[in-house]
């Protein structure tokens, strides 16, 4: 190992190159000081340049930082990710076919570190099957340009499947806490682990160069082994940053770092709004004793609710980056997490989502269509991703798919037990196509997976094959508040109901009780816990 400057880091990347850096969301163990490195010398020599650059999860602050630093002319040609939500300027790079874009899911880029690691035919999962990442439709692509086919349909005893094709990695850029004098990484202060092990072992099983930025430095022999995080075998070069912060937003939380837990009533707590409104009714879908993940979006507001609620000792939140148990965040740490049991590696989580252990799932949706299939992923021009949503959504046993009915611009009046429109969102979300398919409802129900729909003032689930209106709030008027703002009639149950009149108030709703009414739903097989 080889201690260098963020600068000489900088100078080992060559045009051309595959870049992959780590990290999630909104700077949890991304490699910032490197990442600026880069971008300087490529403003001003003009290089490195035509590089592809891979993320597993979305990096950045939605402005300059993360994967946005590589956003200049002519510094990449290709991008591969799950999600480019975090990067507007990458959007904007693919929308208009500057670079070609690929998205597709954390689970499958997670792990498939680990088969190029061993050197392996690439990720073989049923995965993506019937989604736009499915080659049958997108394969993943977001801009014409991605001409490649990185994904393959594939026949094995008579079942369908999908592999991912391995690349080779010329350069990683990975982040820990501490490195010492041999080059063994420790990750004590990070807020996530990610896939840094398999990365590194891929990176070397490729031939290319492990460099990995930290805190700051020890003596050798003085790490304990068991905190090794990244063996110093598989580590070339190690760059210190002493003003490294363990998110953008946050300096440091030893609780995101797992080192105390914090009172329940120091956990961030949603403003009486639409997002909390939905966070209610979906939480009133928990399981006592469910193994639940929460995605990205409104969904990772029922972590603050079952807080609020004193229900979190009822439950088993986890997300995606290895959390099990605790409160997931929301806002610009969301993908970190307080007052958890555990925390592991990135794709031994989705290894067990992909394997069924989720009981239920909460994510976000953003468009719908009659048959219930669900769209996240793009909206025109407009490129996010998937992250985690098609692990998780193909292979939970029951889903719970939140968000407000309409978008942009959307205000309610309510506090009183009822619920009223005030302004109506400019955008339906109900829609008769959507544009690509993250969710595909027929398959799940081929495979016994069941969903429901919340928003602020409906509920709907999937009967026949057809998206079913089952609960309305009280003060809403189905024609003039729900079916005049979808493209499409859904059916109505015959046993409609209304939303709880407590949905609407500003004071804690008991949740505990409907927790508790759910108890005998815990034996049935679809939401099974195996406990």
């Amino acid at each position: 190992m080889k201690l260098i400057t963020a600068e000489e880091a900088a100078q080992l990347v060559r045009d051309g190159d595959n870049v992959l850096v780590s990290g999630s969301g909104g700077g949890h163990a991304i490699p910032e000081l490197v990442l600026e490195a880069i971008e300087a010398r490529h403003l001003q020599e003009g290089s490195p340049k035509a590089l592809t650059l891979i993320h597993v999860v979305g990096l950045g602050d939605r402005a300059a930082k993360g994967a946005a630093r590589f956003a200049h002319a002519g510094m990449l040609k290709r991008s591969i990710t799950s999600a480019l939500i975090d990067s507007p300027v990458l959007i904007d790079l693919a929308a208009a076919d500057k670079i070609e874009s690929y998205t597709l899911p954390q689970g499958v880029l997670s792990q498939l570190m680990r088969d190029m690691a061993a050197g392996r035919p690439g990720l073989i999962t049923k995965t993506g099957l019937h989604t736009f990442i499915d080659p049958r439709q997108a394969g993943g692509r977001q801009s014409p340009s991605a001409k490649e086919d990185l994904v393959e349909l594939m026949t094995i005893d008579g079942e369908e499947y999908l592999r991912f094709k391995p690349f080779p990695l010329d350069i990683v850029f990975l982040r820990g806490s501490t490195a010492d004098e041999d080059g063994n990484i420790s990750m004590e202060h990070e807020a996530i682990f990610g896939e840094m092990l398999s990365t590194a072992q891929a990176a070397r099983r490729s031939g290319g160069i492990v460099v990995v930025q930290v805190k700051r430095m020890a003596k050798r022999g003085t790490l304990p082994a068991k905190t090794v995080k990244i063996p110093g075998i598989l580590v070339d070069y190690v760059v210190v940053d002493p003003a490294q912060k363990q998110t953008y937003a946050t300096e440091y939380s030893p609780s995101y770092a797992g080192e105390l837990r914090v009172p329940l009533h120091a956990l961030r707590r949603l403003p009486f709004d639409h997002r909390k409104i939905v966070a209610r009714r979906a939480a009133m879908e928990i399981v006592p004793g469910a193994i639940c993940n929460l995605g990205a979006g409104i969904s990772t507001g029922i972590s603050a609710v079952a807080s609020e609620e004193a229900v979190l000792d009822n439950i088993i939140l986890t997300n995606e980056q290895g959390f099990i148990g605790g409160a997931p965040l929301t806002g610009p740490d969301s993908g970190a997490s307080q007052n958890y049991d555990a925390i592991i590696d990135q794709p031994y989580q989705f290894d067990f989502y992909d394997g069924g252990g989720l009981d239920i799932a909460f994510l976000s949706f953003a468009e719908v269509d009659p048959r219930g299939n669900v769209n996240i992923s793009r909206f025109g021009s407009k490129i996010v991703g998937v992250g985690g949503f098609i692990n998780i959504s193909q292979n939970a046993k029951h889903m719970v798919f939140s968000g407000t009915f309409t978008s942009g611009g959307l205000e309610l009046k309510t506090g009183d037990g009822t619920l009223a429109i005030a302004q109506e969102g400019r955008h339906k979300k109900f829609v008769n196509n959507i544009e690509q398919i993250c969710y595909n409802a027929d398959f799940a129900r081929e495979q016994g997976r069941t969903a429901l729909f919340v928003t602020e003032r409906a509920v709907f689930n999937v009967v026949e094959g057809r998206l079913q209106l089952i609960e309305v709030a009280p003060g809403i008027d189905i024609e003039r508040d729900i079916l005049a703002h979808m493209a499409f009639e859904p059916s109505i149950s015959p046993n409609l109901k209304q939303m709880h009149a407590r949905l609407f108030r500003s004071e804690p709703m008991n949740l505990i009780s409907d927790i508790e009414a759910n108890r005998a739903r815990a034996a049935q097989p679809a939401l099974r816990t195996g406990t």
